[in-house]
């Protein structure tokens, strides 16, 4: 692998975990929207998905 293509890959893991934690804020602050554990998992889901997209090209 090429150092920018490690670069880009940690980028998105960062990006990954930045919005992971976002949603798990926001479902904690208002615990009424969904569990806090649930929503974070189904961000990083989608996010690693657009990611292995990305990524097979």
């Amino acid at each position: 692998m090429s150092t920018l293509l490690l670069l880009v890959l940690m980028l998105l893991v960062l990006v990954a975990l930045l919005v992971a934690g976002a949603l798990a804020y926001l479902a904690h602050r208002w615990p009424a929207v969904v569990a806090p554990l649930t929503l974070a998992l189904v961000g990083v889901t989608v996010v690693v998905t657009v990611v292995g997209v990305i990524v097979s090209r």
